[in-house]
């Protein structure tokens, strides 16, 4: 069974009283283990799915099934359960709370999950062994690299072993080598826990390293890469 599975997709949002029609008539289905990127420019509607597959935001017209579950027929508390316990996002900016250590960052997605707080620290420090930063695991946020952060928001999201990884532009305030670095990282734990990751991105490199890429413009697929 698909991890995501969209059938014609459909989402219009309102901007200055005009209305934009981010996705339009987009199928896509992405099974276990999948490594892929959602590639366009800005715009192009390839964030704004990421964003439903997500349960950020909620579908105009068309289905979306994610991990077992229709999306439309959740309710808000439903949603949340479903993103909190089987998707795990990672950002551009990293979205780390800078108040906390790296392996307070990385346990915290267990601590709402209701795990002890002995195992979401034991959890929490294998994950960040498994970036390679198990040195800094009391270092915050603000003492550590770009790239070093990247590698704490992977860890973050992989702790609670989800079935869906989504990745924003994850590359895009790396330079090219620590990307390189970074989505290595994220290929060898693909295939360690055939976690699948969907990516949005325009950077080319991104590309190269995915299986698979679903060129998107103006909300609807262009073509697709299978590698």
């Amino acid at each position: 069974m698909a991890v995501v599975k969209a059938t014609n997709i459909i989402k219009d949002y309102m901007l200055n009283g005009m209305v934009v029609h981010a996705l339009r008539g987009v199928s896509l289905d992405f099974e276990r283990g999948d490594f892929a990127a959602i590639a366009g420019p800005s715009g192009s509607g390839k964030s704004t799915f990421l964003h439903l597959a997500g349960c950020l935001d909620t579908i105009t017209a068309g289905t979306m099934n994610v991990a077992g579950s229709d999306l439309a027929k959740l309710s808000k508390k439903e949603a949340a359960l479903l993103r909190r316990h089987h998707i795990g996002f990672i950002f551009q900016a990293y979205n780390l709370i800078p108040v906390l250590s790296c392996v307070e960052n990385v346990s915290f997605p267990l601590t709402l999950l209701g795990v002890s707080k002995k195992e979401a620290q034991e959890r929490a420090e294998a994950a960040l062994m498994d970036v390679g930063l198990e040195d800094m695991a009391k270092r915050r946020p603000k003492e550590m690299s770009g790239g070093q952060q990247q590698r704490v928001a992977i860890a973050r999201a992989l702790v609670k072993e989800p079935a869906l990884i989504l990745a924003d532009e994850p590359t895009a305030n790396l330079d090219s080598r620590t990307g390189k670095e970074i989505l290595e990282l994220m290929i060898r734990l693909n295939k360690e826990a055939e976690t699948t990751f969907i990516f949005s991105t325009h950077d080319t490199m991104v590309m190269d390293y995915a299986r698979r890429v679903v060129h998107i413009r103006d909300g609807q697929i262009e073509h697709e890469e299978i590698k």
